[in-house]
């Protein structure tokens, strides 16, 4: 069995289906603005140590409305389907593709709003930009997996909360930690790009244990 043109085919109707039914992705979009704009009326040019927070908080909760969607929409029927054309494996890593390909897109965008309605503290643009990008990355693929989990408790939303904050809460404080070094704070020698590794590393031990233990809530 072929693996990429599987991932490839289940991939493309994730996106299609998003496509044709754009409501979803203009109410996770609106969830972005409206959150920015609420801080802007409350706090106008907050510091920087006030804006980094801020961003990374604002980027979790949209990590979670974006992702959850993906698995609310496959009904017991499609997962029948699913179940007999394609694997286990093919299915959790398109997901995880697909959740990455939106929530670079809206950190992305909310990065932008927050510049322009909050200010611009950052003293290296392009820098904070890829840490963002990493840093997108790492919360799709952790609430990706706690969404599949999730869905067979039919409480998707609750039950990604709850298990999804304890775990999330140190790779928060790390890309918090690293995201500063966008904003001209100096770094020990090394210290950066350790960081910046282990941050991968926990992304690459976030794929591996989704592709490993998927396919036995796929078999319930």
């Amino acid at each position: 069995m072929n693996t990429l043109p599987h991932i490839f085919t289940l991939l493309k109707k994730d996106i299609l289906l998003e496509l044709r039914q754009q409501y979803t992705f203009y109410g996770v979009l609106l969830y972005v603005a409206s959150s920015i704009f609420v801080l802007y009326l409350a706090i106008q040019q907050p510091e920087s140590d006030v804006w980094n927070g801020l961003f990374w908080i604002i980027q979790l909760f949209i990590c979670v409305n974006a992702v959850a969607k993906s698995f609310l929409q496959e009904t017991k029927g499609r997962m029948l389907y699913f179940y007999a054309i394609a694997g286990a494996q093919h299915f959790i890593i398109a997901k995880l593709l697909y959740n990455t390909f939106i929530m670079l897109l809206m950190s992305l965008i909310s990065l932008v709003l927050f510049r322009a309605l909050l200010g611009n503290p950052l003293v290296n643009f392009w820098q904070f930009t890829g840490i963002v990008c990493i840093g997108s990355v790492s919360l799709s693929l952790v609430f990706t997996m706690l969404a599949a989990i999730a869905a067979k408790a039919q409480q998707q939303a609750s039950l990604m909360a709850i298990m999804g904050f304890p775990i999330i809460i140190p790779q928060l404080l790390l890309l918090m930690r690293i995201s500063k070094a966008g904003m001209g704070e100096a770094f020990q020698a090394g210290a950066l790009s350790d960081m910046v590794w282990l941050l991968c590393g926990l992304d690459t031990l976030v794929m591996v244990m989704a592709v490993i233990l998927f396919p036995f809530l796929w078999k319930d």
